[in-house]
């Protein structure tokens, strides 16, 4: 098949698994071309049968500010006529579904299909907004078929935008195999033999809570000998700093700003925080699950699909400090529940996540559109 696939170029979730899909199609023999404003993070070399377009972004004096959405949709035609391609795939709903309705209407001699697959907050934040929401209700009326990462955000789209579309769950996916790589070298040693290291991985937006992070770290540092990896970059960043300067545990909070591929520096990790407000899905829990490492987050949207509270990870209400702390200093004061969580989050990841099991879902929705 002939797929086009636009996704934000960031290193938040929804581009990252929409970039891996392209990858995984690409090698299981599909034609694959990627839509966006720049190459997405993780597609630094071009794999065969992948091709990239970039939409041009121009100032004009009359224009406030540059219609990014129409020149997107433009491209999405060109691209789509170039390469003659069946299907758009959509990951995030604003700004890219309703463009690729558009271009679909541009090129109707194509037939062109459109699947919107919803990440997370483009159903729960941004696509809720009132200026956006019945864009994004319509986007996904119009849609030939449309896929959320969890049971929770296809719910949630429903309460929501009450929308009669039919929403099929795809979780999000990973490749065992890629876990096993060895420890990134630009993790700086431990200062110690016996001390342990926390992450956190993010956008570094509201919605992921860094005070909740730097606040459980902080009763975490105050039992025993430990320091956090910060991976990572956006908006709260600064809040970040502050925090840790303020709460005096500024000396074992590293920042190592954004990462191309965390696998490797997850490796290095005997914990990961993930204590946001909500999450779609929370696909970089399954990542720290793939690489062996426990999991403290919050009790909230599609992280109980993911993580097995008391077998993986433990999962706490949203903004419990000292619960989250309680069971992040249960895990690093135990190691062999910590090896025992280790290899039922690995268990978990192959088992029930594996790109090789989640690709071909998506293979499948493409192939009933066309038909």
């Amino acid at each position: 098949m002939r797929i086009g696939i636009s996704c934000y170029a960031s290193h938040g979730g929804s581009g990252v698994v929409a970039t891996e899909l392209g990858k995984h199609l690409a090698a299981r023999g599909h034609n694959v071309a990627f839509i966006s404003y720049a190459i997405p993070l993780r597609l630094t070399e071009l794999p065969p049968r992948v091709t990239c377009h970039e939409v041009e972004i121009e100032e004009y004096p009359l224009l406030q500010n540059f219609p990014y959405t129409l020149a997107l949709a433009s491209k999405m035609a060109e691209v789509a006529r170039m390469k003659k391609l069946q299907v758009l795939h959509i990951h995030y709903a604003i700004p890219f579904a309703a463009a690729a309705l558009l271009a679909k209407d541009i090129v109707p001699e194509l037939n062109l299909k459109v699947i919107t697959t919803l990440h997370g907050t483009d159903i729960t934040l941004v696509g809720n907004n009132a200026s956006f929401k019945p864009v994004t209700a319509l986007a996904i009326e119009r849609s030939d078929a449309v896929t959320a990462v969890s049971h929770f955000l296809k719910d949630e789209t429903y309460r929501q935008f009450a929308v009669t579309k039919k929403i099929d769950v795809i979780y999000n996916f990973i490749d065992p195999a890629e876990y096993d790589n060895p420890i990134s070298p630009c993790i700086p040693p431990c200062d110690s033999p016996h001390q342990v290291t926390l992450m956190h991985i993010s956008n570094f937006r509201p919605v992921k809570r860094i005070g909740d992070v730097i606040r459980i770290f902080a009763k975490v540092a105050a039992k025993i000998d430990a320091r956090l990896l910060l991976v990572g970059d956006g908006p709260d960043v600064s809040i970040a700093a502050q925090m840790a300067r303020d709460l005096a545990v500024v000396d074992r909070v590293i920042f190592l700003g954004v990462v191309n591929r965390v696998s490797s520096l997850l490796r290095a990790a005997d914990l990961l925080l993930l204590p946001s407000e909500t999450e779609g899905f929370g696909l970089v829990a399954l990542e720290a699950m793939a690489s062996g490492v426990p999991v403290v987050a919050s009790d909230v949207g599609g992280l109980p699909e993911v993580i097995e509270h008391g077998s993986c990870g433990y999962l706490a209400p949203v903004g419990d400090v000292e619960q989250m702390a309680s069971y992040a200093l249960k895990l690093l004061s135990d190691c062999p529940l910590r090896k025992s969580f280790a290899e039922a989050g690995r268990k978990r990841a192959a088992q029930s996540f594996p790109a090789q099991q989640i690709v071909p879902q998506y293979e499948g929705i493409y192939k009933r559109v066309l038909s």
